[in-house]
Parts: C-alpha cells; structure tokens; sequence
C-alpha cells in the first residue's frame, strides 16, 4: 500500500483544489449575500417609509395653533393603534407606545431637518426599524409652501421576515459552499489520480532501471507532457541498455583477454622458474656481474608469477567461480603457520581457542596479505592481534609508521592502486590488498582500513564464525 503523504504531490493538489474551491465559493456566496441582503433591507426600509409617508398624509390638514395633548391624541388615534410615538418637538408632551431609547439623536436631527430618515437599532433578540417624520403645514406662501409643525411621529417596525430571509440566504450560501468543496474534492482525486498514475508509472520503472533491469520500458499514453517524459525515459533507458551492454561486453572481453594470457603465461613461468632456481643456487661462484645479473632475472621471474597468480585469482573474483572450501580451523594456529611459512619477524597477540568454520587456505592469502603490506610500508613493530566473540573472529594488523593519507584512504582496497606512485613495480602487483578484501567479503566478512590515533595504520579483518559457502 503507497504512503499518502500530505505534502506530497496528491496532498497539493488537494489542498490546492480545496482552497481554490473554498476561496470561490466564498467569494461568490458571499458577494451574493451581502448583495441580497442589502436589496432586502433596502426594499423593506423604501417599503416602510413609503407605506408611512402614505399614511401621514392622511392627517392633513392640520389644525393650527399650539399642540395639546388632545391633538397629539387624535393623531396617535388615525395612525390605527400602530406602534407609534408622536412628540412635540421641544420634547414637553408625548403620545404614544413607542420607547423613546430606541429614538437616536441622529435619527431625529434627520427628522427635524424635514426628511424622512429611518434607523436599524436592535430589540432584544431580533432587528427593528425605526421611521421617523415631521408633520408640516402649509402656509400658502409661494416662497415657503410649508413649514414645521412642531409635531415629529416615530414608527417602529419589526424586521423579523427580511431577518429570516437573510438567514435563509446565508444557509443556502453555506450549504453551496460545502457542495462546492464536495465536489472539487472529488474532482481532485480524479486529475491527481490522472497526473499520478505516469508519475507512479514511471517511479516504478526507473526504481527497475536502477537494480538492474535494463529493459524497463513505459507505456506511452496521449501526447501531453507527461506522454513526451515517458517517449524521453524509454529513448534513456533504450540508450542506457545498449552502452551498458557494450561496455559488459568489453568488460567480459578484457576480463577473458587477462584469463587467457595469465592461464598462457604460468607453463612458460614455471620452466622459468625453474631456471632461475638453479641459475640463483650457481650464482655465488659466478662473476660479480654475472651474479648479479642471475639474481635480478630470479627475482623478477617470481615477481611475475606473483602477479600472474594474483591475475588468475581476480579472474575467478569477477567470473564468480571462487568458492570456499571450509573447515574448523583454529585461528590463532593458522595465522601463526602463515607467519612462519613467510618468515614475518612481527609482534602476535595470538590467544589459543578461537576457532571458525573459514577457508584455511584463503585465510593465509589474507594474512599474508595484510602483514607483508604492514612490513612493506609501515614501520615496525607491527603487531598482530586476534579476538573472538559469539558472532565471529577479528584479526587486527598494527603498524607504527606514518600511517595512510586521508586521500589514500577510500583507495586502499582499489586494484592496482599504489599510495605511492615512485615505488617501482617490482614492491608489489597493486593486487594484495584487493585479493584480501574480496577474500572477505567471500566469507561474508568485512575488511577495514583506518590510522591509528598513536600513529600507523590499522588492518581489522572481521570473519563470522560460521562463513556458508
């Protein structure tokens, strides 16, 4: 099952698609909203204030003279009962129902300039609007038709209709929106599925492509982008298989080239060697040029069947034909035999008792190996230390000298690489160090090199205790 990761690319574009989605649907819901509750507060404020002016003007004429409580009476009485106050302007005497706390200064001050003015105030848990007019009287002057009359009426309405309506409007809003973020979540999931599938697809194939199967191939769908992404990894990989198969190819060649001439070159070497043996067992009553001449020919044929062994061992290495033969083995007992066998002069922390199921025979190549560079290299003393513990042995060789370059370092175990490349070829094939680690690495073990922080290099050979074949 895929890990859905939410900042992945399937979890931005859900979120992009959910926030794309939300932000429209706000602004569209709500650009509607406020619109359609401004046209219905607006329409019933213009209803009210028409219905009331209609309603006033049924009043007229009015009488003259000072106002009474009687007038402002008759008044309240031909407005039908409705919620009504009616006040004399200076304020000394009032008619009516209609609390005068919900009469703002500023809505009479409107009032009082001639207009008819209203104002939304709040009662108790619903809305309420407040209208308000002055009475005038005519005077019958062309220049001033009318004038004040002192009397100022005040109506309130409630708003509880246009309020639900509002309500209604603002539900509908959100239940679009929720509808609106249903569906672009669903239609999310349907492009990041589309999107995702090649992009999957294509994972898949160059995760193939990296371990190894160089005929991975994507199936080209369409002529999008993503259809030209997969039309460019199947040219790669096309390209990619034929170099790789080239290069195997000559790979195998020059492995088989170094096969067959090390193979060609071990009969003639042993009759060579064979003769210089016994050149080198002459050489002391020869002349002193001759003697010499004899020892460098003896030495340098050995140096060539050293090397040409080493080859041959490579060559089973890569071709996968090296295998081992395994047995019981004293560890401490097998290093000492190849130190001796060598003549190594070297210091051995060799404890008896710690034993391994390993190949004897390749166990010495390592040895042999690892305290001949030590010799070779460092400066001695170079000490050989063994331990053991339930999962398996570890053999440490020490050195005093200058120990290994850090450039040196990653490169030590590399094929015929040299940390010093002014040493003549005859100091060693470049082969040892490589031949010991694959030796290793056939039991399953594992090969190190490091310095050691009191100077020299440090060798640390780990074998399990029971290596398979």
């Amino acid at each position: 099952m895929r890990e859905w990761r939410l900042w992945g690319l399937r979890g931005r574009l859900l979120i992009s698609f959910a926030m794309l989605t939300v932000f429209t649907a706000v602004a569209v819901a709500g650009i509607g909203y406020v619109r359609a509750r401004d046209g219905i507060v607006q329409r019933a404020q213009d209803s009210a204030a028409i219905e009331m002016t209609a309603q006033l003007k049924l009043l007229y004429p009015l009488p003259g003279g000072p106002r009474s409580e009687a007038d402002l009476a008759t008044i309240l009485d031909k407005l039908n009962g409705r919620h009504v106050t009616v006040l004399v302007t200076d304020g000394s005497r009032t008619a009516g129902t209609l609390p005068q706390s919900l009469i703002s200064p500023e809505l009479r001050a409107k009032v009082q300039s001639g207009r008819v003015a209203w104002q939304r105030v709040s009662c108790g848990k619903t809305t309420c609007l407040v209208l308000g007019s002055q009475l005038r009287v005519a005077t019958g002057s062309q220049s001033q038709p009318t004038q004040p009359s002192g009397i100022e009426v005040y109506e309130v309405r409630g708003l509880g209709s246009e309020v639900e309506a509002v309500d209604q409007l603002a539900r509908e809003a959100w239940l679009a929106g929720g509808v609106a973020l249903v569906v672009a979540t669903v239609l999310a999931v349907l492009a990041a599925r589309s999107v995702l599938q090649p992009v999957q697809q294509l994972q898949r194939a160059a995760r193939r492509l990296g371990d190894g199967d160089l005929g991975t191939r994507i199936t080209v769908h369409g002529s999008d982008e993503l259809a030209a992404v997969a039309k460019t990894f199947n040219s790669t990989a096309e390209s990619l298989q034929q170099h790789v198969g080239e290069l195997r190819r000559m790979e195998a060649d020059a492995r088989r080239f170094v096969a067959d001439v090390s193979h060609e070159l071990r009969t003639p070497l042993a009759a060579m060697t064979a003769v210089t043996d016994m050149l080198d067992a002459e050489a002391a009553r020869l002349p002193d040029a001759a003697e010499q001449a004899v020892r460098l020919v003896s030495r340098e044929t050995h140096n060539l069947t050293r090397l040409v062994n080493d080859l041959i061992e490579v060559t089973r290495f890569d071709s996968g034909t090296a295998s081992l033969e395994l047995d019981d083995v004293d560890v401490a007992e097998a290093v000492r035999a190849t130190l001796r066998a060598r003549g190594f002069s070297v210091t051995t922390e060799l404890p008896d008792g710690v034993r391994a199921r390993i190949d004897p025979r390749r166990l010495d190549v390592i040895v042999a190996n690892l305290v001949g560079n030590a010799l070779r290299h460092g400066t001695p003393p170079v000490t050989v230390t063994l331990s053991g513990d339930a999962a398996g042995v570890t053999l440490a060789v020490a050195d005093t000298g200058p120990g290994l370059d850090k450039e040196v370092l990653p490169h030590v175990f590399d094929r015929f690489y040299k940390a010093d490349t002014a040493r003549t070829r005859s100091e060693g094939s470049g082969l040892g160090l490589a031949i010991a680690w694959e030796n290793a690495r056939l039991h399953n073990g594992k090969l190190t090199a490091a310095n050691r922080p009191e100077g020299g290099a440090l060798f640390t050979l780990w074998l399990p205790r029971g290596a398979r074949p």
